[in-house]
């Protein structure tokens, strides 16, 4: 058994165990119910989150307007629909235990907006908020409002200090704690800086020190660090419990609560995720976000890394030349391009990075409806072109990326899981190789804590 202090987490002291948050509709309030009725810290993703009719049965996020503005609209509502829902149902299930957390993206589309309705709404359900995704300067005055924690998701101790000087210092009272998220070893979206190469990767204790040491210059000695990413059997991380450098600190599990009973995953995502061998997590940056990400190398995370080989770039007054996108432009070579229209990529698509791609006319006719179909689901979307605040970001979609919400809520919906986006962290090989799991035993959240508490 590993020896775990109960911590202070949202103004009630319970198991430092934390739940990851995990969009869309993986993290709900079935998930956080469970792990707060085990006495530790639930969290549900407020981002596109389901929401249900009289019947109890999913009510499909379906989009009428014709403007993507009215779009836009449409998925506000139905994110808030859905964060309400699930906050009541992790309340219920939770029965009075441990502590629910709702998780965000900073860049996701109305975040302020979609906060603020859903805690008007939800009121007394929520006890803390975390969010990541971006510098949530204002995470903590909306926090203040509500009177509830938050947590903000960091990778860096220069970006914690940043936030702190900049906004956080005035609300500190309700700095809950601080998530530092390992950008080489977590899943989903990652804080990787532009000083940082994604090819190596530091050492996250090392990191760990930087922070506590930021955080100890601020007075947050009593702050927790919530280390996630890469965590797994706590006995690997004995050294970071009790230790004088790190101060407190808690642990938070994203890719192994997928694996239990309350988890809406699929039965093929879930076994998928015991076939995983080592470097079968890929990351990546082809999200729409521009942040860096880790998902499971599937059909399409393969076709959007091929397709970005099978890329030329568009210079002036060339010989060569092709039609892209509707017009004609020169490009720096045709040595491979007509190799790849041999091979059926003969459609031609320009980047905003002045480069033209090649795909299949099925693909080419895919990337053009997902790109009509934006329905604003990111504060500005590199795919789409879309920006909240200015309508577009002045550049041209980038065909290169996907539409994140129709792949995210393929996955979480029935779709092809060759076909959609399966987030997940580094360490989920380990599910093949964990005796916890033999004979495809899939335990419930309390057996699954059980056993985090045993060491492994």
């Amino acid at each position: 058994m590993i020896k775990l202090d109960l911590q202070k987490f949202s103004d009630a002291f319970i198991l430092p165990l934390v739940e990851g948050g995990k969009g869309i509709s993986i993290s709900n309030g079935e998930t956080c119910g469970a792990w707060a009725a085990a006495g530790s810290v639930g969290t549900f993703s407020a981002v596109n989150a389901d929401s249900y009719d009289e019947n109890g049965e999913i009510i499909p996020q379906i989009y009428q307007g014709e403007s993507r503005q009215q779009r836009h609209r449409e998925l506000v509502d139905y994110a808030v629909a859905g964060g309400i829902a699930q906050a009541k149902i992790a309340r219920e299930r939770s029965n009075g235990h441990g502590r629910i957390h709702m998780n965000v993206l900073w860049e996701m589309g109305a975040c302020e907006e979609i906060l603020h309705r859903i805690l008007e709404g939800a009121k007394g359900c929520v006890h803390g908020l975390v969010c990541g995704a971006g510098m949530p300067y204002n995470l903590g005055e909306i926090a203040s409002k509500f009177s509830v924690y938050y947590y903000p998701i960091i990778s860096s101790a220069r970006a914690f200090s940043a936030l702190f000087r900049r906004s956080f210092k005035n609300t500190r009272d309700l700095l809950g704690g601080v998530v530092y998220e390992d950008p080489w070893l977590a899943g989903g979206h990652n804080g990787l800086s532009n000083a940082e190469d994604p090819l190596k990767p530091t050492n996250p204790y090392l990191r760990l020190v930087e922070l506590r040491r930021i955080m100890n210059d601020f007075a947050l000695q009593a702050i927790p660090i919530i280390i996630a990413g890469g965590v797994w059997w706590l006995s690997e991380w004995e050294d970071y419990i009790n230790n004088n450098e790190l101060g407190l600190v808690a642990f938070q599990f994203g890719t192994r609560s997928i694996l239990t009973t309350e988890c809406p995953v699929s039965k093929a995502w879930q076994s998928k995720l015991m076939t995983l061998k080592r470097g079968d997590v890929k990351l990546t940056p082809l999200s729409p976000t521009g942040f860096y990400s880790s998902a499971i190398c599937n059909r399409m995370l393969e076709d959007l890394l091929e397709l970005q080989k099978r890329q030329v770039a568009v210079v002036e007054n060339s010989q060569a030349t092709v039609i892209a996108s509707g017009r004609e432009v020169s490009i720096a070579t045709t040595k491979e391009v007509q190799t790849w229209i041999d091979d059926g990529f003969s459609a031609a698509m320009l980047t905003p990075s002045n480069t033209v791609i090649f795909v299949t006319p099925r693909q080419r006719d895919k990337i053009l409806r997902d790109q009509k179909d934006c329905c604003g689901c990111l504060s500005k979307c590199r795919f789409s072109s879309w920006c909240q605040h200015k309508g577009s970001t002045g550049n041209i979609p980038d065909p290169r990326s996907f539409c994140i919400q129709k792949s995210l809520q393929g996955a979480a919906h029935g779709g092809n899981l060759e076909q959609n986006l399966l987030f997940a962290g580094h360490m989920a090989y380990r599910y093949g190789e964990d005796p916890f799991y033999a004979n495809n035993f899939i335990p419930t959240t309390k057996q699954l804590i059980e056993r985090i508490l045993s060491g492994h």
